[in-house]
C-alpha cells in the first residue's frame, strides 16, 4: 500500500530551515521508509513512542528527527528537527496517553 505523505505547516517551516544536502537526504528518507510502511519498526530507524498519543512515530535520519503519526491511508510530518532539540519538542508538543 502507498501511503501519503503530507506535511504539517510547522515541519515544512522546519524543512526549508535545513541545510540544502540535509533537505535531500531527509527527503529521500522520508519516500524510502514512510512511503509504503511508516508502521514497520526498524531496530535503527523508526521507533513506536511509547506512552504518546501523538506522534506516534520517529524516523531517525543522522542527526535529524522525523516525528509523525500515520492513519488508514496518510503520513502526517508533525515535525523535522535536530537530535538535540527532540526531547524539548516532546516536552512542548507532544500528546500523552
Amino acid at each position: 500500500m502507498r501511503y501519503m505523505i503530507v506535511i504539517a505547516p510547522e515541519a515544512a517551516e522546519d524543512f526549508r530551515a535545513l541545510k540544502a544536502n540535509l533537505r535531500s537526504t531527509v527527503r529521500e528518507a522520508l519516500e524510502t521508509h514512510l512511503r509504503h510502511a511508516p508502521a514497520k519498526v526498524r531496530k535503527s530507524r523508526i521507533k513506536r513512542l511509547r506512552g504518546l498519543s501523538r506522534p506516534q512515530y520517529r524516523l531517525r535520519i543522522d542527526e535529524i528527527r522525523v516525528f509523525y503519526d500515520v492513519t488508514e491511508a496518510t503520513v502526517e510530518i508533525l515535525a523535522i528537527i535536530p537530535k538535540l532539540e527532540a526531547q524539548s519538542w516532546l516536552a512542548q508538543f507532544a500528546n500523552p496517553e
